[in-house]
């Protein structure tokens, strides 16, 4: 299954409940952390919602 590799690269502060539960459920802690997960569409989903804190790339 292909790999995507997603980066934080905008904050949190100041987005709705749900769009800061959504980074945490990505694995998102920190500023321009990064994370690898399946391309699956649960991920896309999630990707879809806070698209524009994120940078992602395929790995």
């Amino acid at each position: 299954m292909a790999k995507l590799k997603i980066t934080q690269v905008k904050s949190g502060i100041n987005k709705t409940k749900r769009q800061k539960a959504t980074l945490e459920a990505l694995g998102f802690r920190k500023l321009n952390q990064v994370v690898e997960h399946d391309d699956s569409p649960a991920i896309k989903g999630m990707i879809a919602k806070v698209g524009h804190l994120l940078k992602v790339e395929k790995a």
